[in-house]
């Protein structure tokens, strides 16, 4: 991948996941739409980051009709990450899925851990599992939050975060899900809210976007659940909460709490690791 595929590839990603919602869609949800702009937007700058940090972990196939195929990887420390991967629609069952997933797999080589978030579609689950990963069912949770079920205390022990936070941020990474986020965070810092939670009895982080949370680390489950229950206290409308694993029931235990419903959509995909817990993983940045 080179800089100037980048708007194609986020083009190619956003039709290639609408097909893929359109043909699974859910009766008990909305219609899917595409990307937005704002997210478009984002997604092309979180890909620029990307080809900075790991330049020979994304790839895309060319055909005659320009970009046919995309994937985007990461490697931090000693866990492979795959962040985004999309064959246009109609091109499917070409081997170009396979080639790309070959190639962003081999810029992980040496790594002993890999996560990766895959949507529901039972083509992408089968292509992971025969990759050697194993597939943990991810939850959802969405509505407008019940402010009275809000605990009186939240936000007491919840500050804004900061650049100082970053080795404080490293650690919680590395306690749960094995490796820190490094660079990732510099890229976060400058998209998102960071909340923080440091006290005698824990610590933890919360990067927070509409009163969703985009990526949490804590050490104990009352100091995530205290980050979860700021992030959703800031919502207003239907808000939306991805990424849940059965590792961490705690966050169901906020969601319901708040009056939310739960869904279940896709995998985690996990080599040479357990879901990480207590933890949300971005679903892009792992």
């Amino acid at each position: 991948m080179r800089a100037e595929d980048v708007p194609l590839a986020e083009r190619l990603s956003a039709e290639a996941f609408l097909e893929l919602d359109v043909r699974q869609r859910r009766a008990d949800l909305p219609p899917p739409v595409i990307r937005s702009e704002r997210h478009a937007s984002g997604w092309v700058r979180r890909t620029h980051h990307l080809l900075e940090t790991d330049p020979g972990g994304c790839w895309v196939v060319e055909g005659d009709e320009g970009l046919v195929g995309m994937a985007t990887s990461l490697v931090r420390e000693v866990t492979w990450c795959l962040a985004t991967y999309a064959v246009r629609p109609g091109h499917q069952g070409r081997g170009i899925g396979r080639a790309l997933l070959e190639a962003a797999l081999a810029h992980g080589r040496g790594c002993t851990r890999a996560m990766l978030s895959s949507s529901a579609d039972p083509l992408a689950a089968r292509r992971y599992r025969l990759a050697g990963f194993s597939l943990h069912p991810q939850m959802f949770l969405t509505g407008t939050v019940d402010r009275t079920a809000i605990p009186v205390d939240t936000g007491e022990k919840v500050r804004e975060g900061a650049e100082a936070d970053r080795e404080l941020m490293d650690s919680l990474d590395r306690r749960t899900r094995g490796s820190a986020h490094g660079p990732d965070h510099a890229h976060l810092l400058a998209e998102h809210r960071l909340l923080v939670s440091d006290t005698t009895t824990g610590s933890g982080y919360a990067y927070v976007d509409g009163g969703s949370v985009l990526l949490l680390a804590a050490d104990n489950r009352r100091t995530a659940a205290r980050l979860l229950w700021a992030a959703l206290a800031d919502s207003s409308g239907v808000v939306t909460q991805p990424h849940l694993t059965d590792a961490n029931q705690w966050a169901l235990d906020v969601g319901l709490g708040a009056r939310l419903a739960l869904h279940t959509e896709g995998y985690l995909a996990l080599r040479g690791m357990k879901p990480p817990a207590p933890y949300v993983h971005h679903g892009a940045l792992q």
